[in-house]
Order: structure tokens, then sequence, then C-alpha cells
């Protein structure tokens, strides 16, 4: 079976390829590896998955699958897995569960890494290359001197600006590099032709110019021609007629062209031009373009004790650019030739083949290296929703309380009710339901009755008898979304003096035509500034208890005072108060009770979530924290305060 035959083609292509070279080459590069992204890790998290267990000399094409970032970024010494890794308020949550929900929320997206990355050990090792802890910290040193940084400050700065962990930095970026530097070895010598081209390109002559940039031939030819004749005249040329929007606002004049830079027909041509001289016209990129050569200026005047350098700079981007082109060649080639079975996402397969994740080539990537990789990845952040649910299931039993596959079911239905989710007969339609949210979310519909389902129904079950709706809650429900609206102007400003300024030009002239002017010239607020200070009408109970209350208090006409809320300060001017569509509350009571409880249902959820969490006792192992608790630390204050005394 080749590549193109096989079960799953490595889907990242060569952009994973050029992503970790680029990131080398550019700090910028970060952004577009997204395999190298994941959560704080601690040391023995950021310590690759078999590097725990190698000895300090291994390296790294000592077999057809020897995972290479491991084995080089290992330490000095070995790192034994720890296999508790966290403590709930004295309940462990194991490694074992920790790289199963790992595994099952990134096991795919991390496989397709851990193959490529294999598919360069295999590459490395038919060619007999190694890879130490040497050349891995030599690389690391080099890129830091070349941003002038020292290793830590480097590493310190990955970390807090990509959240890149050392321990990835060496796996997922610096050993790609190295390894397919290496294979590229032959394609990447640099000629002094080369270093002279680069020379050139940053230090030679130009030709500074200006320029008509226009879509059609024959007024290009007849502008030409009337430059030709008066040359003088090119600037406003360029002026009233490019159609390039920046070169024409400058009167033609564009940035010094250099040779090597861009089109050579282009520089060819401004090159041959002698000062005053009207170029012919060239057809480029779907433009006609006219230049008039204003100036030759000379190569820039570098002194001798700096040339080594220079060179050297110059060599080293020549060889980065080739390292570019090269590793995607070879990228390609090796995909090309590679034969590879997903086994994990195939149930049948994994039947057959238990224990493995993929086969490359004939040699299998096993199930438990996969778990490992996604553990040292995404670790940290699967951890801290496995800790959020313990403290979720040990509330459950401690109130003797448990979630059904019935109140599962219940909650989709609920969900797939309130976001209209219904069959032609009008009722919930679960199954619309789960498709369109799980695909928007991009997870199984097992991860998200696990991850969002389970963890809604069993704060509604800590909470829900406690929530109550009263008589007042209904009034203030049914005033909020059937009462009575007040229609008002408003100018919404940044500062008390601009405001206390607007309100007495207001109170000058209180009309509404003014005040609409006095909006569209101060008011900061998007849409009072560009509809005249109409902004929607202001509902009660609507959640903004100072401005309603002037705004219900005005009569047709009046300026309110400044009301100072937040860090604005808000004027208004009264329109008028609407009149409600529905008087008697008896006719929508059901509705409002129904929303009025979810509404307080799920403040109280959050409420009781943000107390259990802040109470837990907590040891994440993996991201080396410890919480004791806020309850805990109470009774440690106060017995504290009892021993003073």
């Amino acid at each position: 079976m080749t590549g193109k035959d096989a079960t799953r083609r490595l889907p990242l292509g060569t952009s994973w390829v050029l992503a970790a070279v680029g990131f080398v080459i550019l700090i910028g590069g970060v952004v577009a590896w997204r395999q190298v992204t994941g959560g704080p890790q601690t040391a023995e998290a950021q310590a690759p998955v078999q590097q725990r267990q190698a000895s300090p000399q291994r390296q790294t094409a000592s077999g057809p699958l020897a995972a290479p970032a491991e084995e080089v970024a290992a330490p000095t010494r070995s790192v034994q897995k720890i296999q508790t890794v966290a403590v709930v308020n004295r309940e462990p949550i194991s490694r074992e569960i920790l790289a199963d929900e790992a595994l099952r929320r990134h096991g795919e997206d991390v496989l397709e890494s851990l193959l490529n990355r294999h598919l360069i050990s295999m590459a490395c090792q038919q060619k007999g290359i190694q890879i130490t802890e040497a050349d891995i910290d030599n690389e690391i040193a080099n890129i830091a001197k070349k941003f002038g940084l020292s290793i830590d400050r480097w590493l310190g700065l990955l970390k807090e600006e990509r959240n890149v962990s050392p321990g990835q930095y060496r796996r997922e970026i610096i050993w790609p590099t190295i390894a397919l530097r290496k294979l590229a070895e032959g394609q990447l010598a640099v000629t002094d032709a080369e270093v002279q081209v680069e020379y050139e390109k940053n230090y030679g002559p130009k030709v500074k110019v200006r320029m008509i940039s226009l879509s059609e031939r024959g007024l290009a030819e007849e502008l030409r021609a009337k430059a030709a004749a008066n040359p003088d005249s090119f600037a406003d040329m360029a002026k009233d007629h490019s159609q390039d929007v920046n070169s024409a606002a400058a009167r033609g004049l564009i940035p010094p062209i250099r040779k090597h830079i861009g089109n050579q027909e282009i520089e060819d041509t401004v090159f041959a031009l002698q000062q005053g001289e009207i170029s012919p016209v060239l057809f480029v990129q779907g433009q006609y373009l006219i230049f008039r050569c204003e100036e030759h200026l000379a190569a820039d005047q570098i002194p001798a004790n700096s040339l080594p350098a220079i060179r050297q700079r110059l060599a080293d981007a020549v060889r980065e650019s080739k390292m570019r082109d090269a590793a995607g060649d070879i990228y390609q080639q090796l995909q090309a030739n590679a034969q590879i079975v997903n086994v994990f996402n195939d149930p049948s397969k994994s039947s057959q083949m238990p224990g493995v994740a993929a086969t490359l080539n004939g040699q299998p990537v096993s199930i438990q290296e996969l778990k490992e990789e996604c553990i040292s990845r995404h670790g940290v952040e699967v951890l801290d929703g496995e800790i959020n649910r313990k403290i979720l299931q040990q509330e459950l039993t401690r109130r003797k309380l448990s979630v059904s596959e019935a109140d599962l079911e219940a909650e989709i239905i609920r969900a797939a009710d309130s976001f209209g989710f219904l069959t032609k007969q009008g009722k919930p339609d679960m199954e619309a339901w789960l498709k369109q949210v799980t695909e928007e979310q991009g997870v199984s519909v097992e991860l998200y009755v696990r991850d969002a389902v389970w963890p809604t129904v069993a704060l509604k079950k800590l909470v829900d008898s406690k929530v109550q709706i009263n008589e007042e809650d209904i009034a203030k429900g049914f005033s909020a979304n059937y009462g009575e609206r007040a229609q008002v102007l408003a100018v919404v400003l940044d500062s008390q003096r601009r405001a206390q300024e607007v309100w007495e030009m207001a109170r000058r002239n209180p009309t509404e035509k003014f005040f609409g002017e006095l909006a569209r010239q101060y008011s900061i607020e998007p849409v009072s500034k560009n509809n005249d200070g109409q902004v929607p009408p202001i509902r009660q109970n609507g959640g903004q208890p100072t401005i309603e209350k002037e705004a219900f208090n005005l009569r047709p006409g009046e300026i309110s005072g400044i009301i100072a809320t937040g860090n604005q300060y808000v004027i208004l001017y009264s329109l008028g108060l609407t009149k409600p569509l529905i008087n008697n509350v008896e006719d929508v009571r059901d509705e409002l009770v129904k929303e009025l409880h979810e509404k307080k249902l799920r403040l109280a959820m959050a409420e009781e979530f943000e107390r259990l969490r802040d109470n837990a006792q907590i040891d994440n192992f993996l991201a080396n924290t410890t919480q004791a608790g806020k309850a805990y630390e109470s009774a440690v204050r106060q017995k504290m305060q009892q021993q003073r005394k």
C-alpha cells in the first residue's frame, strides 16, 4: 500500500514541517503551528514520553520508531512519571484516567503530529542521522543569541508570549528543524554569488523613482507620451491619474527600487534610465506601469570591519530560505512514500490490533505512546476539567444525589426546545439539536454529554430546590418584558467635565433637534452618535437601575441630570413612554415563570460551582499547584486566633 492509498493521509501536509522550521527562523512561526500551543505544563509534564526511561547517552536513531524528540530531550537523570496527577478533597485522580480523557479529546490531532515526527525519525534512521542533546542545546543557544537574549530569557519568552513550554519547544520545534536540516544538508550549500545577490538586495545601489499605474494600455501610452514630452509634469500626472492610491497621494513617489527585490523587468528598466528619463510602458501583473527616474542612489557605505559579520548574516538568511524550500520538498517525498494505517479512528482495525494507534510503514505506534503524548500536550487543560467534574461528583455523593441517563436526556430535550429545534409536530427535536451542537463544537455526542450536559444537570440537581420564584419576581419580570418603555435620546461621554459642558449647552436649547446634534458631535457611544442620539427604549428592571430611574421620571421634552455609570457619563432627553401591548400578567404568567426560573437557576449554578471550587482542597501535581480551600483556610485562621487568646 502506498502513501496515496493509505487509510488516512497525513493531513497537515508540508505546512507542519514548514511551520516548525519557520518558528525557529521567526518567533511568529508559533502561531502557524497549532500543535505546539498547549496549556501550562510542569517540568514532569513537559518531559516527553519516552525520555523519562532513556539513559542520558541515548540518541535518536536507535530504532525505526524511536520517539526522536522524547529521547533527545531527555533530562540528565531519569524522571519517574507520576501516577496520581491530582488529589481533590483527598480523592485522587490517576494518570490512567487523565490519559483516557486526554486521548478521547485530542487523540486524533495528536496522532497526526506524532506520525509526522515518526516519519522524519525513520528517514533519519535510514540515513544514519543522529541528533544529540548537545545538538538541541546548541541550536537553542544560537537562536537565543540571534534575538540578543539569554537562553533562559528566550525560553521564558516563548512560555509567556506563546505558551510553549521548554519541553515542547525542544521536541516539537527544535528537533524537527535539526532533523530536516540534516536530511537536506546536501541542498543547503551557499555560494558567494548567492551571498552577493543578498548583499545587493540589502545594501546595493538603488533608484529613486515615481510611478504611474493604470489599467488601460491606451491611456498609459497617452500619458507616457505626454510625460516624455514634459518630464516635469510626471508628478502631477501621477497624482491625477495613477490608480495606485498610495503612490498617487505621494505624487507617484514610491520606495527606491533595489536589485533582486521584485520584478526583473522593472529593475532592469529603471536601472537603465538616466535622471529625469521616462520609461516605456511596462505590463506587470495586470497593470500598465510608467516610471520616471528621479535619482540614482549609490550603494550603502559599509565599514570594512563590519563586512564579514554582514556577509555571514546574509549567508545564514540564504541558508534559511533554502532550508524552508528543502524541508517542504523532503517532507513531500516522505509523505508520498509513506504507508499509513490509522487504527485509532477505525473500530474494526482497533479490534484486530489492540493497543495500536496506527502503523507507519508497517511499524506500530502504540496507544500508550499516543496517550502520553496527549498528556504532554493537553494534560493540564484536560485535568482541570476532570478536577471540576470530581468536585461536582463529590458534592452529589455527599448529598446523596445522582445524575441518571433520563436526567441527561431531559436536559438535551430542554436545550433543543430552548434553541428552537422542533419537529413538524412542534416537539423538541433532540437528534437535530445534537447534530447541530456537536458539529459546531467539533466534538462527539459522547463528549458533548460528558463535558456540557452532565455538569449542567449536576449543578441543577445541587441548586434547583433553592431557586424560588415569588410574586415580586414575576412583577419585575412582567415589567421588564412587557411593561412600558422610556423612549429617550442619549449622549454618552467619557469625562465629567465634558459632560458638564454638553449638559449646559443642552439646557440652553432644550429641543430634540439640538440634542440630536449634540449627540452626533460629542457622544462616544456608536449607536447614539450615529443616530442623532436615538437608542433602544429603556425598560424597567433591565439591569441599569440608575439610568432607568432617571428615564422614567422624565416628562417628554425634559433633560436629565448627568448620570454617572461606571466610567461614563450619560445625559438623556425624554421622548415619552411607550404603551404596553400586554396589560394582564396572567396572560403570560407561565412563560414568565419559566424564563425567570431559568435565569435564576443559571445564576445559582454559577454561584454554587464557584463556592465548591473555592472551598475544595486541590493538589494538582501536573500543574504543580496547591489550593487549601477557603473553608480550610478559615478554620486555620480561627484556630490561630484562639491560640493567640
